[in-house]
């Protein structure tokens, strides 16, 4: 499964087993070797992403840690020699995880252009530079939820970089498939100060 710019729902109902590689940044590109923008929104089969792939082992193997393992191995020995990730995505991703930053200001500090940047991003990390820091945005402000017991949500929206609270909302949506006072419901860790749907 490639990266996604909106949520997923994954139905288990007829899944014995389901096992998930989490992939940093731009790690996709060096380990295989492939454009990670390729599988942008995506679902790809394993056997064809690593052609050749022998899965015999992981099925073989009886228990969920034997499983993992497997899963292990056969990672570790079907990617070979790792390339580096290029310093202008290294850079990038640092300069975007800022809450306010922005894709202009990290391309002129990177000293390429906007769209030299958002290229090289895209191949790279699979998505564009704008697409991560709002994701990276969402993320701080789920983390940010499971701090504190009080949410004033206009302070926290703010606080995790969004122009302002009906940002914060749209795009907690688009990336969970609910509103954050749903979520923090679902979740019994925070007292809610100001509702709204």
């Amino acid at each position: 499964m490639g990266a996604r710019q909106c949520y997923e729902l994954i139905a288990t109902k007829d899944l014995a087993e389901l096992a998930g590689i989490i992939i940093e940044p731009g790690g996709f590109a060096c380990l295989f070797r492939e454009r990670a923008d390729l599988l942008f929104q995506k679902s790809v089969a394993a056997q064809d992403l690593w052609r050749g792939l022998k899965l015999d082992p992981l099925l073989d193997a009886e228990t969920p840690a034997s499983k993992l393992d497997a899963l292990d191995r056969l990672l570790q020995n079907s990617i070979g020699e790792p390339a580096k990730r290029s310093d202008l995505v290294d850079g990038a991703l640092v300069f975007l995880k800022r809450p306010n930053a922005s894709v202009r200001e990290c391309a002129k500090s990177q000293a390429v252009s906007e769209r030299r940047l958002s290229q090289v991003f895209r191949e790279q990390v699979g998505m564009s530079p704008k697409m991560w820091s709002r994701i990276q945005r969402f993320q701080l402000a789920v983390t940010d939820l499971y701090r504190r017991t009080d949410v004033a949500w206009a302070d926290l929206a703010l606080r995790c970089g969004y122009y302002d609270q009906s940002h914060f909302i749209h795009d907690f949506q688009a990336f969970s498939g609910i509103n954050p006072t749903t979520y923090s419901g679902l979740r019994g860790r925070c007292k809610i100060t100001s509702e709204f749907s």
